[in-house]
């Protein structure tokens, strides 16, 4: 039953966001609520949703600063340099700009933090594909199929989980997987020509002020002239460095650091009140549609933990996988733990799921560390999991919906993973089929 109840609402939930009958925020509150209280737990909703809220308090504390920190450092013209270089370099060219977005994101998600990643990426290209009227789907794309290629790493989590599960060297797992990461790095790269190659057909090359060093310094990334400080750019350069800084060694909490970054960038940019008002209003829809997603996302994730459809759902999936195909275990892992990460969190399908894999792998002759490194191929489709909090972080920097995002990104995902999978089983990381 629980199983059942599990499946079935994980699949409304995409069926209503993905063909726009409800907003991701509706769904994910009204779903779960109605699935619970089929399931019987009413009188164990209220607290399941809170605890599942108070979880990822803060990270929407995070995230609500974090945008209103970036859209400050955007109105204040710190990126307008950036873009203006950018602009000279790919000279209007769709094709260079959706390349140099993977890229960027490739080498920014080696920090494993796939918010921190998000913010600087958008940060830095939404700018450039709004002036050359390139769909804002495609850099949210490349973005987070890079991320998930990246996310691989041992500081990315998955290793790292898939590690202590098993108690195998997390090194172990990840050296013997960089061939088959620069597989889906290749992946990527290909997917982000491709669609250069098509908004290339459908704009052409674009001539834009910046190709010209005389036109250049008329570029500005901010919708807010009144809110530019170019004499304040050295200061904000070197606020936004400190904080990555600060950020990437831990020095605080990320939710403490954002606030405090915001708040300094505020007072020295904008001391006079009304000011910090307007600039304050000008992005509260931002604030509000990424917060609430988070929240709500709470309430998903509370009930689907708290009923126990998380548990049901690894154990039935389990059950329906015949001896005939033990020999293909670290194959059929690879596969599963596409689905399996997006139905449900890394902390479960790699404490929850991965060990029993592995335990019934063990009877073919494949080791516990050949199982770690299958496991972590599906990362790609992972971060698009409604359950993964920094994803709405990018789908509201980007401007999009959750659900177009998930239609555009999915195929591509998928089509990533597969190939890490190929590369890996060609290169003998793990065996395609092992009898002992």
């Amino acid at each position: 039953m629980l199983t059942f109840l599990g499946f079935a609402m994980v699949i409304c939930f995409m069926g209503l966001i993905m063909t726009r009958r409800l907003s991701a925020l509706i769904a994910l509150i009204l779903v779960p609520i109605l699935f619970a209280l089929f399931g019987g737990f009413a009188s164990k909703i209220g607290p399941m949703m809170l605890d599942g809220i108070s979880k990822l308090a803060p990270t929407g504390v995070m995230l609500m600063f974090a945008i209103l920190y970036f859209a400050l450092m955007i109105d204040s013209g710190l990126f307008d340099p950036a873009v203006r270089k950018i602009l000279k370099l790919v000279k209007g060219d769709p094709v260079k700009v959706s390349v140099g977005t993977a890229v960027l994101a490739l080498v920014v998600s080696l920090d494993g933090d796939g918010a921190t990643t998000y913010m600087i990426c958008v940060a830095a290209m939404l700018p450039l594909y709004r002036r050359l009227g390139m769909s804002p789907r495609i850099m949210a794309g490349l973005i987070i199929l890079a991320g998930g290629v990246m996310n691989m790493t041992p500081w990315g989590g998955p290793t790292a989980r898939a590690a202590s599960a098993l108690r195998v060297d997390p090194s172990a797992i990840f050296v013997p997987m960089i061939p088959a990461m620069l597989a889906g790095v290749a992946a990527v790269l290909v997917i982000a020509w491709c669609y250069g190659r098509r908004e290339r057909a459908r704009l052409g090359e674009l001539h834009l002020p910046g190709d010209s060093a005389d036109g250049a310094s008329d570029i500005s990334v901010s919708q807010y002239p009144e809110a530019r400080r170019p004499k304040l750019l050295w200061f904000n350069g070197l606020l936004t460095l400190a904080l990555m800084a600060a950020l990437i060694h831990g020095l605080l909490p990320l939710p403490v650091l954002f606030m405090i970054a915001f708040s300094i960038a505020m007072v020295v940019n904008y001391p006079d009140l009304n000011q910090q008002k307007e600039r304050i209003a000008a992005h509260a829809g931002s604030v509000l549609a990424v917060s609430g997603l988070i929240f709500a996302a709470g309430i998903f994730t509370g009930i689907l933990s708290g009923t126990g459809m998380v548990d049901a759902m690894s154990k039935s999936l389990l059950a329906v996988i015949p001896d005939a195909l033990g020999p293909y275990m670290a194959t059929i892992t690879a596969l599963v733990s596409m689905p399996f990460t997006f139905f449900m969190s890394n902390d479960a399908f790699y404490y929850g799921v991965l060990p029993v894999l592995t335990e019934a792998a063990a009877q073919y002759g494949i080791s516990p560390v050949e199982m770690a490194r299958a496991s972590i191929v599906g990362q790609p489709v992972h971060l698009l999991s409604p359950l993964v909090p920094s994803t709405y972080l990018l789908v509201a920097l980007a401007g999009i919906d959750f659900g177009d995002h998930q239609r555009f990104t999915l195929k591509w995902a998928v089509l990533v993973c597969l190939c890490i999978m190929l590369a890996a089983l060609a290169l003998g990381v793990f065996p395609l089929y092992n009898r002992p």
